[in-house]
């Protein structure tokens, strides 16, 4: 099954069929949709097809979102005799968005990779806190190598039971 025009009026709750121009713009977002997902799959390496229950999903609430919230900024002015207030709401990219959650729904979901995947800090191994190897040495100080890494010799916490 693929998305339709018709299969968006549906999802909108309009009983009227969409007009020509509407057809053609919501087919024109259906691509765009399609074409998101394509290149995501195409950068991560992903055999295509992907379960079409789930394509289908994804591209009809993208596209019925990017109706419901075309641009990106809604101003709402509220006059009360002679005084009024203006309010700017944001409420979408103004563009086709594919959300996060619909990217794992599709099995799309980037790989940790980049500045917040490298862990710096020391697991809980066998060495102690302050042993050499945790800074960086090529050299345990810890003597966990002595004890075939069953337990530090030295060290603050050479004491404690792993």
């Amino acid at each position: 099954m693929t998305v339709t025009p018709n299969m968006i009026r549906v999802a909108l709750g309009r009983p009227d069929p969409p007009t020509e121009v509407e057809s053609l713009q919501w087919q024109m977002w259906i691509d765009d949709a399609t074409m998101l997902i394509e290149a995501r799959a195409a950068d991560l390496d992903v055999a295509l097809p992907l379960p079409e229950l789930r394509l289908d999903y994804v591209i009809r609430e993208a596209v019925v979102a990017h109706i419901r919230r075309p641009d990106n900024a809604t101003q709402v002015t509220v006059s009360v005799q002679d005084a009024s207030t203006t309010r700017m709401y944001r409420s979408s990219r103004g563009r086709i968005e594919i959300l996060d959650e619909w990217w794992t729904l599709l099995g799309l979901t980037a790989s940790e990779t980049g500045a917040f995947s490298i862990d710096t800090a020391v697991g809980a191994g066998v060495h102690a806190a302050m042993c050499s190897l945790n800074f960086g040495a090529t050299y345990c100080s810890c003597g966990a190598d002595l004890t075939n890494y069953a337990y530090p010799l030295f060290g603050v916490d050479a004491w404690c039971v792993w």
